[in-house]
This record gives C-alpha cells, sequence and structure tokens, in this order.
C-alpha cells in the first residue's frame, strides 16, 4: 500500500489579507513559517521520503522548511499549482462587485464545469491533480512521499478521489499546514485504487489556522 500525504502551504500575507492568490504569490507570514515548521516535526514522524511541490512561492517556501525538518529531497511538479483564479486574481475578496462575488461563487457552489473569466475550470484542475498524485505510483517500493500543494487543489482532488466530480459543492475545509493523506491500496472492503485515510487534520499546530474564507 502507497501512503500519499498532502500538505497545504502555510499562511501567507495575501491569506491573511483575504486576497485572491490563484497562481499570483505572495509570501508566507512569520506565523505561516511557524505553521510549516510544525508539519515538518510531524512529517519527520512520519517516514516522509520525498517531498513533491507546486512550483509557485508559497508551497516551494513551505516545502523547504519541511524538507529542512526530515532531511528529504525536494522536487517540483507545476502541476500541483493551485487553480488559475484568472481576472479576479490579486484582488481583495471584500472589493469584489456582485459579477465577480458570482464568478467566484461558481468555484464553490456546485456550479458545472465553473470557472472565473481567463481562469481554469475545476475539471481542468482535477485533471492535472490526479496526474500529479498517479506520478506517485512510480515512485520505489516503500516510499512515502508528500505532496505540498493548495487549498483548492488539494479540495478538488480529495473530493474526486471520494467520486464527486470535480465542480461538486465544496464542503471539505483544508487550513493553512493542514495535512491529509490518500493511500493506494487493494481491499476487500473498499474500492480499488486511491482511498482517503484523513483529509484536513491541523492537530500538529498549536495555534487556529485559516481557510480561505474562514477566521
Amino acid at each position: 500500500m502507497l501512503q500519499v500525504y498532502l500538505v497545504r502551504h502555510g499562511e501567507t500575507e495575501w491569506n491573511a489579507a483575504r486576497r485572491i492568490q490563484g497562481q499570483s504569490d505572495s509570501l508566507l507570514t512569520a506565523n505561516g513559517e511557524h505553521q510549516a515548521a510544525l508539519v515538518g516535526q510531524r512529517a519527520k514522524s512520519l517516514g516522509i521520503t520525498h517531498i513533491i511541490t507546486s512550483d509557485l512561492g508559497r508551497t516551494r517556501q513551505t516545502a523547504a522548511i519541511i524538507a529542512q525538518a526530515c532531511s528529504c529531497p525536494v522536487t517540483v511538479d507545476a502541476r500541483l499549482r493551485e487553480l488559475d483564479m484568472g481576472v479576479l486574481e490579486t484582488r481583495y475578496i471584500d472589493s469584489l462587485n456582485g459579477e465577480e462575488e458570482a464568478w467566484r461563487k461558481q468555484l464553490v457552489d456546485g456550479t458545472p464545469d465553473g470557472r472565473i473569466p481567463q481562469g481554469e475550470s475545476l475539471s481542468e484542475l482535477a485533471q492535472r491533480m490526479r496526474a500529479a498524485l498517479d506520478s506517485c505510483l512510480e515512485l520505489p517500493a516503500d516510499s512515502r512521499p508528500l505532496l505540498v500543494s493548495h487549498g483548492i487543489a488539494l479540495g478538488c482532488l480529495v473530493g474526486t478521489v471520494l467520486g464527486l466530480p470535480a465542480w461538486a459543492e465544496r464542503r471539505l475545509r483544508l487550513r493553512n499546514c493542514s495535512l491529509s493523506r490518500l493511500d493506494h491500496q487493494q481491499s476487500p472492503w473498499l474500492a480499488s485504487g486511491w482511498v482517503v485515510e484523513t483529509a484536513g487534520d491541523v492537530s500538529h499546530l498549536d495555534a487556529p489556522a485559516l481557510d480561505e474564507l474562514q477566521r
């Protein structure tokens, strides 16, 4: 059985400011660096052998801190990037007008193939995230990889493993530096292939963490 751990990046300056990031970028806050150090200690105890990260700065920062804790190599996979949020990237959430907020809501309310203008659809996101996950099956036997990615991207991945469409209503909260685990296995009581073991675990953190909208 292959166990793959999933980590959302640490808190960024734009997370704290309620600003839309998408594939734009923002540095980790001091709190975000602290969160990454805590998840690094958790990763060390889990026997992580490989760290694979999105190519965006906030995930690479997070991955580097985790790698320092568990002495693992880091590789970059652009397929783990966050959803492209199109014309809304860099905008403050509270500044959106009614039409813009309706575009944003299409990403969370179950609108089939919802997307923001000039952005990426959730179906496109799901395809590249699943491809990145499946590539872990090519790692050497006894590997235990950890993927560092983003909130919408990881939520979409976990949802599709559960059999939901990529655009399903978003009901999984993945806070900064939360830890999830997917297993690839054969079981008489579960579907063959990828299954969800845990999602959104923050028990390793010592203070509440943010998601995209909740404080």
